[in-house]
C-alpha cells in the first residue's frame, strides 16, 4: 500500500505540472486517456474483456459525472495549492463517506463514529481558516468540493459492485469521465507540447503501477488493515513539495491534517474492533478500494464478493 500511494503521489505531482500549462478539464482528459490503455491491456491479454459489460448504465453515468467533479476540483486545487495542502483537505473524503452512508445507504454509525466525523470536519475548518473577510481560498474549496464528490462516487461504487465487476466499474468510470471532461475541455483545448508527451506516458505508467500494488495490498490483508497506509499520501506530498517546489505546509495545515487523519484512523480502528458477526459499517473501506482522489482503482474479487454478501 505504501508503494501504491507513492506511485499515485508522483502521478499527482505530474498532474500538478500539467495543471500549470493546461486547463483543469484538459488535464482530467489527459489523466483518463493515459490510464485507459493500462486498464484494458491486462484484460485483453487475459481474455477477460467480457467482464467490461456494464449492467447499470445510469449508475455508471453518475460515477462518470462525479469523477469529472472529483478530478476537476482536485486538479484546480493542485494548480493553486501545494501537493500536501491539497491532500490535507482531500483526505477528509473517508469521513464524508461515513457521514453520507447513513442517509444514502442506511448504514449504522455509533456515537463514537459521529464524534470522530465531527472532529475530523473541524480539522478541515482549521485548514480552511474561515474568517469574516472570506471563507477560504478557491483552491481549498475546490479540494473540499472534490472530496464531497469523491464520497458520493464511493457510495455509488457500493451499489455498482452488487451487479457489475470491478473491471467494469473501473473501465467505464475512466472512459465516461474522459468523454465528459473532453466535452467541457474542447472549447479551450491547448495543444500538447512535444516535451510533455513523455510525462503523459509516465502518468499512465505510474497509474498502472499504483493500481497493481493497490490490488496486491488488498489481496494480502483485510481492507481495515491496509487502509491506514492511505494517509502516507500526506508524507509523500510534503516530501515531493520540498524536493520539486521548495515549499512546506504551514503549521495550521499540519494541525488540521493531523486532526483529519486521527479521525479517519479512529474510524478504521473502530471497524477492526467491531464484535464478530456485526455488520460492516465502514463505507470508507470502499473509498480506499476505489483509490485515492485522482485514480479509480480496482481490488480483488473476494472483497467484491464479500460486499455483495453483506448487501441487503
Amino acid at each position: 500500500m505504501i508503494a501504491a500511494v507513492a506511485a499515485f503521489s508522483f502521478m499527482d505531482a505530474l498532474m500538478k505540472m500539467f495543471a500549470a500549462h493546461y486547463p483543469p478539464m484538459q488535464v482530467a482528459v489527459l489523466r483518463g486517456a493515459a490510464s485507459l490503455p493500462f486498464t484494458v491491456l491486462p484484460l485483453l491479454l487475459a481474455g477477460r474483456l467480457a467482464e467490461l459489460r456494464p449492467r447499470r448504465w445510469r449508475m455508471h453515468l453518475l460515477r462518470g459525472l462525479l469523477t469529472v467533479v472529483v478530478l476537476g476540483g482536485f486538479i484546480y486545487a493542485l494548480r493553486t495549492l501545494s501537493l500536501a495542502n491539497a491532500y490535507s483537505v482531500f483526505l477528509s473524503a473517508p469521513l464524508i463517506v461515513a457521514a453520507l452512508s447513513v442517509p444514502l445507504l442506511r448504514e449504522q454509525l455509533r456515537i463514537g463514529n459521529w464524534l470522530a466525523i465531527l472532529v475530523g470536519l473541524a480539522g478541515v475548518l482549521v485548514m480552511l481558516r474561515p474568517t469574516t473577510a472570506g471563507l477560504a481560498s478557491l483552491g481549498a474549496l475546490a479540494a473540499l468540493g472534490g472530496a464531497i464528490a469523491y464520497a458520493l462516487s464511493a457510495i455509488a461504487v457500493r451499489v455498482l459492485t452488487r451487479t457489475d465487476s470491478t473491471a467494469s466499474v473501473v473501465f467505464w468510470t475512466i472512459s465516461l469521465m474522459t468523454v465528459f471532461a473532453a466535452a467541457l475541455a474542447a472549447p479551450h483545448w491547448v495543444a500538447l507540447a512535444p516535451a510533455h508527451w513523455k510525462w503523459l506516458a509516465a502518468m499512465g505508467l505510474l497509474a498502472a503501477i499504483g493500481q497493481h500494488f493497490l490490488t496486491e495490498a488488498f489481496r494480502s490483508a483485510p481492507p481495515a488493515t491496509v487502509a491506514p497506509f492511505e494517509y502516507t499520501a500526506l508524507l509523500w506530498g510534503i516530501a515531493i513539495d520540498r524536493v520539486f517546489w521548495q515549499v512546506l505546509p504551514s503549521a495550521r495545515v499540519c494541525l488540521g491534517g493531523g486532526i483529519v487523519i486521527a479521525s479517519g484512523l479512529y474510524l478504521l480502528w473502530h471497524e477492526r474492533t467491531r464484535p464478530p458477526g456485526a455488520p460492516a459499517r465502514g463505507p470508507w473501506q470502499q473509498a480506499t478500494e476505489q483509490g485515492r482522489m485522482s485514480r479509480p482503482s480496482s481490488t480483488v474479487d473476494d472483497v467484491e464478493r464479500q460486499q455483495e454478501e453483506e448487501s441487503p
